[in-house]
């Protein structure tokens, strides 16, 4: 059987993974590049085993990179949420861990320059609209993966990567609170809908008869739990005016717990049907906003921070993220200047990546 080849880089970025792609080394129309995506990562089959899909959603993501023609940015990056069970391609997400490697994967493809010293890459994100400032390691002006940065989830150390968020509210939705609401009751469980970096539902996790301690493990064994959670969030979905959202990760679904281990709070992320090994980078701001922002389901949960800029420590179930919000408020509504946080990532490997031709002729 003849093959095509494509060619990609492989990273990791954040606590994600997946191949990066120059967009000019794919088709042009959305339904063709996801026939290439599933193809190329082998989805369909729960262990993804005909591609390079890792079988979990934090292993089956894509980037797709190329020079932007936006006013502040250089950088357009259009993500791709591969299913591993079936045959099928999500774009209305974003992934902030996937974007963590946006900055050097850029550099190493050629599309943007390195500086000696520390570059910085200026990035629009396709699926949300949303900029992003990643500032990349590289010394004498070659990205460098090496350094002392640790980032829960991940083991042993690398370079730093800081992401800086702008200009996130209303990603998805144009609306900080989506329903007009900054709580909806919906099957008889509070809820907070809203929308800064991710379009999020977000509960506390008392409501489920649950802590918010629990291990990845222990929340995917409880399928009651995911029978009560999933009709909570389509219902939400659509108050929030993303329509029917049965078959689409978005919105993510959060739960909120007090801290037990000196954080701000304790939280659990949804991606929605599975439980996060982690927290998502774009999560972790959307759950600091609900955190910040007055007269949501936080309130009166935990104790909330003053001043700005704050850092929001959010602890997951294999350690914690830490996300510093510049942020205000005026007259009770919630201003986000901004929303940084500290990943790193790794390049795995860089060659060509081979799918069936007859997927794209």
């Amino acid at each position: 059987m003849s093959q095509r080849a494509i060619p990609a880089i492989m990273m990791r970025g954040g606590t994600s993974r997946g191949p990066y792609f120059n967009a000019a080394d794919l088709p042009e129309d959305r339904e063709t590049i996801a026939k290439v995506l599933v193809a190329a990562m082998g989805a369909g089959a729960p262990l993804q085993v005909d591609g390079i899909g890792g079988a979990a959603p934090t292993t089956s993501k894509v980037a797709m990179l190329s020079r932007s023609d936006h006013e502040w940015a250089e950088i357009d990056y259009f993500f791709a949420q591969v299913h591993a069970s079936e045959a099928s391609v999500d774009f209305k997400p974003s992934c902030g861990n996937i974007l963590a490697g946006v900055g050097p994967a850029a550099i190493e493809m050629g599309l943007a320059e390195a500086q000696n010293g520390e570059t910085r890459v200026r990035i629009h994100n396709v699926n949300t609209g949303a900029l992003i400032e990643a500032v990349v390691q590289t010394p004498g002006g070659t990205v460098t993966y090496d350094g002392d940065a640790r980032i829960d989830g991940v083991p042993g150390t690398a370079a730093p990567i800081v992401l800086n968020f702008m200009d996130v509210i209303g990603s998805k939705t144009g609306k900080l609170f989506p329903t007009g609401q900054r709580i909806d009751e919906i099957d008889g469980i509070a809820v907070t809908c809203i929308d800064v970096a991710m379009p999020m539902v977000i509960a506390r996790a008392e409501s489920f008869g649950l802590s918010g301690h629990e291990s990845r493990q222990d929340l995917d064994d409880n399928r009651a739990f995911y029978a009560r959670m999933e009709p909570i969030r389509r219902e939400a979905g659509e108050r929030m005016g993303l329509g029917d959202v049965s078959e689409s990760v978005v919105p993510k679904f959060g739960l909120l717990a007090p801290p037990i281990s000196g954080g701000t709070l304790a939280g659990r992320y949804f991606m929605p049907w599975d439980a996060h090994p982690t927290f998502a980078v774009t999560g972790s701001i959307c759950t600091g906003s609900c955190v910040l922002a007055p007269g949501t389901v936080a309130d009166g949960l935990i104790d909330k921070p003053d001043g700005s800029p704050v850092t929001i420590v959010i602890e997951h179930p294999s350690g914690q993220i830490d996300v510093v919000f510049d942020y205000a408020i005026k007259d009770g509504d919630f201003d986000l200047r901004s929303a940084g946080v500290l990943r790193t990532a790794r390049k795995l490997f860089a060659g060509n990546l081979f799918i069936p031709a007859g997927v794209w002729p």
